[in-house]
């Protein structure tokens, strides 16, 4: 507590103390809640006794509290190597490994800047942060490859983000949780389970059918009534999102109460970001992170030749899992501490937010851009997710976990997986082609 005082004191900032104590506590949502078990809790010191200048000091202490203070700080060099890579010609493969590397620390620290503006606005502007900022990496990634036309790949990485989180996350969490917890039965909220559970069926319910349209009977069915049929259903999972932010924030709050009765168990976090250096270091990060991510969307084909590997396989599961290696720890980390409402808002918000939100605002945006996006994942995609949204909603239909419940979640994503790795959709090799031809391809992507 007192380090932290102390970070407050050099940004001029006092917020976060025991006046505010109360309004940092209503402003916490589930998302915010994954990046605690990473930070540090004291950082190596970066201050020279000589530096007697205010403004050098308070950026060194930002400095060092945004990019040294969390365990993830181990991967902060792959970021300048990857533009080193780029610049100085390393194969693609590289460029690859190193930005996704990079990748994980940045999502990390994108929701560490998240919670850290949410303790000054409350639960309002605080909820309109993590919809915006909650999946920023997905986001923004998907906005790159929607930029190169690259939908199949697109498709798969939000997918994979879902199924991720679902039988990954949250499998590895009720495991890890039920071996530390073999004498005592883990209990969670089972009505915060059950929303989520509902707006998972909505989605997996409005992504079956545009890919049973072309089945419905003896009917011709154009790519245009797909596609129009997608951005409709598109339009009412984001109002559907948008009801479950109200519903989560305003109207039933006591659903999800118990997530901020169990962080008070902690001890009590207080800001260490002033406001305005969070906006500008989430300015920054957001910045670094879409750089990166064109790289990875840019090279990864050529990391699939490489390798060996499948590009679906890539995007599908590789990607996904460095993506939200922060997200996976703090579940499990919460997991084991008996902390099962804290770990289901993590991974099945985060679920929810990649389907209902990040998912539509996709199709909505390629819309505006003019590209023809739908929302039809192909049979075997679109079923994977069906069942997994069914598994997981059975699996937690009791308000109770064990080890067994886990290892079947983590049993369906393995399946899955082996599925990809033997089984690649082809890209829509014509279409990418066709797009790009009045693009002016980036320097670091030509041969």
């Amino acid at each position: 507590m007192d380090s932290n005082k102390e970070h407050l004191l050099e940004n001029g900032n006092l917020k976060g103390t025991s006046s505010n104590e109360e309004e940092v506590h209503h402003g916490m949502t589930d998302r915010r809640l994954s990046s605690s078990p990473l930070q540090n809790k004291s950082f190596p010191t970066l201050l020279p006794f000589s530096v007697q200048n205010g403004k050098v000091r308070k950026v060194l202490i930002n400095f060092q509290v945004v990019l040294l203070g969390t365990k993830l700080s181990v991967l902060l060099p792959t970021i300048p190597l990857s533009f080193v890579a780029v610049y100085c010609g390393f194969g693609k493969a590289w460029v690859f490994s190193m930005s996704l590397l990079g990748l994980t620390l940045l999502a990390e620290r994108v929701s560490f800047l998240t919670e850290q503006v949410s303790y000054y606005t409350g639960p309002t502007v605080g909820g309109l942060l993590n919809a915006t900022f909650g999946n920023a990496t997905e986001l923004i990634i998907a906005i790159s490859a929607l930029s190169q036309n690259k939908l199949q790949l697109l498709k798969y990485s939000l997918l994979g983000s879902v199924l991720s989180n679902l039988l990954l996350v949250l499998g590895t969490s009720l495991f890890c949780g039920g071996l530390a917890n073999l004498r005592s039965e883990q209990k969670f909220e089972r009505r915060q389970a059950h929303v989520n559970s509902l707006l998972l069926m909505l989605g997996a319910f409005c992504h079956m059918l545009p890919m049973l349209l072309p089945y419905a009977g003896d009917s011709t069915v154009t790519e245009g009534q797909t596609l129009e049929l997608s951005r409709a259903l598109c339009i009412i999972m984001l109002l559907s999102y948008a009801t479950y932010l109200f519903f989560q924030l305003w109207t039933h709050r006591t659903f999800f109460e118990s997530l901020e009765e169990s962080n008070d168990d902690e001890d009590d976090d207080v800001a260490v970001v002033a406001f305005w250096s969070g906006f500008v270091w989430l300015f920054v990060v957001t910045i670094t992170t879409a750089w990166l991510s064109e790289y990875v969307v840019g090279t990864i084909e050529d990391a699939s030749k490489s390798w060996g590997l499948s590009v679906s396989f890539l995007s599908l599961i590789l990607v996904p899992i460095l993506g939200n290696a922060a997200e996976h720890a703090g579940s499990i980390i919460f997991a084991l501490k008996n902390k099962l409402d804290i770990s289901l808002g993590i991974s099945l918000g985060s679920a929810t937010q990649i389907l209902m939100f990040v998912v539509p605002s996709c199709v909505v945006v390629a819309w505006i851009m003019g590209i023809n996006m739908d929302i039809n994942f192909n049979l075997i995609e679109t079923v994977s997710l069906a069942l997994a949204v069914i598994t997981t909603s059975i699996a937690l239909q009791d308000g109770t976990s064990h080890y067994v419940k886990g290892l079947v979640l983590i049993l369906c994503y393995i399946v899955i997986g082996i599925c990809f790795f033997i089984f690649e959709t082809p890209m829509d090799d014509n279409e990418t082609k066709r797009m790009n031809m009045h693009r002016r391809p980036k320097p670091w992507m030509k041969e």
